[in-house]
């Protein structure tokens, strides 16, 4: 795995009033914004190239990330336009960035102790995804993981997407450009026997609400 994207494009509206003025992904959680841990774990994970998708404050990022020369790996940025495309339309956007191998993708406000590096180079098929046991405010979970196969619905134990995985471009290729979301191709995927996971219990936190940042910068002090 060389590439990497990171989804930073959302408008982050449960963490207002901060993010009215910075980007959910470049706030401050343990002395550093949280887009800087996965750049850090990614780099430690051999990955050389990730692009960061863009929309709300675009132009906040490029100053304080710069080419990436920092954290060892080379950054380059996605601009979606003044509206975010959803995860599936701003993978979409980003593909011809991303090179023609299968690329991690992850979103920017969880962070983890999950090592990038543990990932498949290569998914069993389209796309291969972490899950998470299910956090208390999402406690029906995502999807079935059975074995190393993803359901929905179907048999296995039901997790939660940990919005950590691998991708093969043509998850996403030949689809129509514009918003969409992942979650139908998925769906799509794990009917077809295309989708891969595994399980991980080690730390893990989505950072969605401002106590939920507080809580996260907390603990990483």
């Amino acid at each position: 795995m060389r590439h990497a994207l990171i989804l930073a494009a959302g408008r982050g509206e449960r963490m207002r009033p901060l993010t009215d003025h910075t980007p959910k992904p470049l706030l401050m959680a343990g002395h550093k914004p949280l887009i800087v841990w996965h750049l850090e774990k990614l780099s430690a994970a051999g990955i050389r190239y990730v692009v960061i998708n863009t929309s709300h404050l675009a132009d906040r990022f490029e100053p304080l990330l710069g080419s990436g020369d920092r954290w060892g790996v080379r950054i380059r940025y996605s601009y979606e336009g003044p509206e975010p495309l959803e995860t599936g339309g701003g993978m979409l956007r980003a593909l011809p960035l991303l090179g023609p191998e299968p690329f991690v993708a992850l979103s920017a406000d969880i962070n983890t102790d999950y090592d990038y590096a543990r990932l498949p180079a290569e998914p069993k098929g389209l796309v291969h995804l972490v899950m998470v046991p299910n956090p208390d405010w999402h406690a029906g979970g995502d999807f079935f993981l059975d074995g190393d196969r993803l359901h929905d619905p179907g048999p296995g134990e039901r997790l939660t997407f940990g919005n950590i995985g691998i991708y093969r471009r043509a998850l996403v290729e030949g689809h129509p450009p514009g918003c969409f979301k992942l979650l139908p191709l998925y769906r799509q995927a794990m009917a077809a026997g295309q989708a891969s996971g595994e399980r991980f219990d080690g730390r893990w936190t989505n950072v969605g609400t401002p106590a939920q940042l507080a809580a996260l910068d907390e603990a990483l002090r």
